[in-house]
């Protein structure tokens, strides 16, 4: 009796959890904290020795160091790069390593990479024959390294083992805090077309004249990151996330046909032996010319070398210190030219690297962009520390390395260009030159996060854009009101609206994103340019900004590194902008959702006697009162909407209670409006209306965006004039990314919103 006694107790225990729980589940969300002002302590790590509460480097910040020496070939016959690099690795950690990860970022070209096979789809309903061609009627391009060996300092042989594009290799003993270990590395690869195999470096071939442009990159077993934060950065290489690399020191000697130009990340150790008499004569005017680019390579030289294909080789020797990764380009059709630009008290050259065929854009405006852009990133971040920085023309590349870049932007065969064109290679010279500060200096890390690098160089990419040809006049060409495509707010407008389900937050690895320019670029770029003109001023911004960019210079941030130093530079509370924009994929739609007009009067109106019911108070109860009463509701006075007539309850009310001294001294509103404002997108962003008067003047007011610390759905505001409102206007200015601007005006305008057309044409 007693055991059948417990058994019902338990299932009817059972039968009830579902209910329990479901109202447990209701009691416990109403008791999280689902404010949009508290702070990001889930989100954030726990400051510690490394990095501090700050968002500064703490006293115990480490960082290991991977120097190389190589010498690389290219062979311009078979569109092979063959090399042998020794790396010497320095472990500053306090940790024991047990072995080492090698990145080798080129085997996401082997014919089997599972890159490969990771993107869905199915058949397209239309194909360039291009892509036709490459889909189905070719074997995919064979590249990837081929390790040929891995050895140590006494050419014994190290135990490695290959997992796609990571290489660990075992050391023969614990790598010990403070020690460092030698190793080499023989291996070669072939080089793909990059026009028509796509990739980030490769070759690009001439038909008329059958010579190659070679862009190359990504070309040497690198080593990864080890950090407190990750441990081994050792996510594998996809495609998309880019790349996370340790700084160390750089001794390359890469070997050419003898007829070839070449440059490089790094200072030019052996200039004498790979430069004419001629060049060397332009090169040194070229240190002291500040104002135009000096040819060092013309066009009828270049012209002259693509005639013949020399079986003879050069060696050019580079060194760069304190890099984060090496580049180089090289072909006998390149055009090169360079100029002095001052930058603090040194001087940095500009350099640019062109085929003919990028001519008359590239050699009018190449390096000029590039000196400018020199100067403005330096202005806002810190002075750029290299030697030189290089634009190199590349057809349809945007990409980034340390000291070089490849640009695209191509003029017709007729020498002719579009503005589309002319801006459009304006402002990838702009982006890739900036990616020099972030992140090849200020070093994120790129697999993990890709806005730290491309969303904070488009913001900075946007400032330079709009100062060209205003600040430096030296240089002046034509480009006022620069068309920028990211930036402003209302140019992610757009991405913002699109269904959620395509869409993921900022903080979301660059591989798992659908619309990686929107997401990486675009809106957080944006989100730093409300920041800075909307949200905390320039001078707030700017300054917090630099202390982020000098306190990081060479080393590795965080994005929490980045979010605690900006707000402890500035004393501004941003939790709720970073939660906002980039940890969730809210919109910002803030609307008017009604205007009420109010009158004083000495006796309670209809919502005041419906108060005082409902509560059970009485009128000999309530001391005195000034009663504010909606027009609308007035159903027992009946007054009249008129605020000159009902002002006079207002003069009475005065006169009867101030002294005609302290009468003087008041200024009597005639008119009370009662504004609600309401939103309809998730993000909290400060309200900026314009209160238009019947005079003609215009008043603008910024209410902060902890307006809505109290009440997340709507918020009243009291207006009270001499002047009679005759339109209200949200957001006036277009500065916060407002989707919808259908609900931003009283009274509402008939005509549609761009929202509303862009809703109708997505439906149509």
């Amino acid at each position: 009796m007693k055991l059948k006694h417990i058994s019902l107790f338990l299932l009817s225990f059972i039968i009830s959890l579902p209910i329990l729980s479901q109202e447990a589940k209701e009691r416990n969300q109403e008791n999280i904290n689902l404010n949009k002002f508290r702070q990001l302590y889930q989100e954030f790590s726990t400051p510690n020795m490394f990095r501090t509460a700050s968002g500064a480097p703490g006293p115990a910040y480490y960082q290991q160091q991977a120097d190389y020496k190589m010498e690389i070939e290219l062979d311009d016959e078979n569109k092979r790069i063959y090399g042998f690099e020794t790396i010497t690795y320095t472990n500053n950690s306090p940790d024991n390593l047990e072995y080492l990860w090698v990145q080798l970022d080129q085997n996401v070209r082997k014919k089997d990479s599972p890159s490969l096979k990771i993107d869905g789809g199915g058949a397209s309903p239309y194909y360039l024959p291009s892509g036709f061609t490459k889909e189905f009627l070719t074997d995919p391009f064979d590249g990837g390294f081929n390790i040929e060996s891995v050895i140590d300092e006494n050419k014994n042989p190290l135990k490695h083992i290959i997992n796609q594009t990571m290489m660990r290799v075992d050391l023969p003993s614990v790598l010990k805090s403070g020690e460092k270990f030698s190793f080499s590395i023989k291996w070669w690869y072939n080089i793909q077309d990059h026009v028509n195999q796509d990739g980030r470096s490769g070759y690009e071939t001439f038909e008329k004249d059958g010579n190659r442009v070679y862009i190359i990159a990504q070309f040497f077993p690198r080593m990864a990151v080890y950090n407190e934060v990750e441990g081994w950065q050792n996510y594998q290489f996809w495609g998309d996330g880019e790349f996370a690399l340790p700084f160390g020191n750089y001794d390359v000697k890469i070997t050419v046909p003898s007829d070839h130009i070449l440059d490089a990340t790094g200072e030019l150790q052996n200039r004498k032996n790979v430069f004419t008499k001629d060049m060397i004569k332009r090169f040194n005017k070229a240190k002291k010319t500040y104002d135009k680019p000096v040819m060092i390579v013309t066009q009828a030289e270049a012209e002259e070398a693509e005639k013949g294909f020399s079986k003879d080789k050069k060696t050019w020797h580079f060194i760069a210190n304190n890099v984060r990764d090496f580049a180089f380009a090289t072909s006998r059709k390149f055009i090169w030219d360079m100029m002095a630009v001052k930058i603090g008290n040194k001087d940095v050259m500009a350099v640019s690297m062109y085929p003919k065929e990028g001519n008359p854009l590239w050699e009018d405006y190449s390096t000029v962009v590039v000196a400018e852009t020199l100067k403005t990133y330096s202005d806002y971040t810190f002075d750029y520390p290299y030697h030189k920085a290089i634009s190199v023309h590349a057809k349809q590349i945007g990409m980034e390395y340390p000291m070089i870049c490849f640009n695209f932007g191509r003029p017709n065969i007729d020498g002719s260009y579009s503005d589309d064109v002319k801006f459009g290679m304006i402002g990838v010279i702009i982006h890739e030159i900036g990616h020099n500060w972030f992140p090849m200096i200020v070093n994120s890390d790129e697999r993990q996060w890709a806005w730290m690098d491309e969303g904070i160089n488009t913001y900075v990419q946007y400032i330079t854009e709009q100062k060209l040809g205003k600040d430096f006049p030296e240089i002046i060409y034509p480009l006022e009101n620069f068309p920028s495509d990211r930036g402003p707010a209302e140019m992610i407008t757009q991405y913002m609206s699109v269904d959620q389900k395509f869409l993921a937050p900022i903080m979301s690895n660059p591989e798992n994103v659908y619309s990686l320019g929107p997401n990486a670029y675009g809106k957080p770029a944006t989100a730093l340019n409300i920041l800075r003109e909307t949200i905390m001023g320039k001078e707030l911004f700017d300054h917090a900004f630099k202390v982020y960019s000098k306190r990081w210079m060479f080393k590795h941030p965080t994005p929490e590194d980045f979010f605690r130093t900006m707000e402890d530079a500035s004393a501004v509370d941003l939790d709720w902008f970073w939660r906002g924009w980039f940890y969730s994929t809210d919109y910002v739609d803030i609307g008017i959702k009604e205007v009420n007009q109010f009158y004083v009067s000495s006796e309670p109106g209809a919502e005041m006697k419906k108060f005082m019911k409902e509560r059970g108070i009485s009128r000999d109860r309530l001391r005195p009162l000034v009663y504010l009463e909606n027009f609308e509701n007035d159903t027992d006075n009946i007054r009249e909407n008129n605020p000159l007539e009902n002002s006079k309850l207002l003069d009475n009310y005065i006169k009867e209670n101030f002294t005609e001294s302290e009468i003087s001294n008041i200024q009597v509103p005639k008119y009370f409006y009662e504004i609600i404002f309401d939103k309809p997108g998730g993000l909290v962003m400060p309200i900026i209306v314009d209160y238009e008067y019947e005079d003609g003047s215009v008043e603008r007011v910024t209410y902060p965006a902890q307006v809505w610390r109290k009440n997340d759905k709507e918020v009243k505001k009291l207006i009270t004039s001499n002047k009679k409102i005759i339109s209200i206007n949200l957001d006036p200015d277009l500065e916060t990314a407002d989707i919808d601007t259908s609900n931003n005006s009283w009274p509402k305008k008939q005509e549609d919103s761009e929202f509303d057309k862009f809703k109708a044409k997505v439906k149509g």
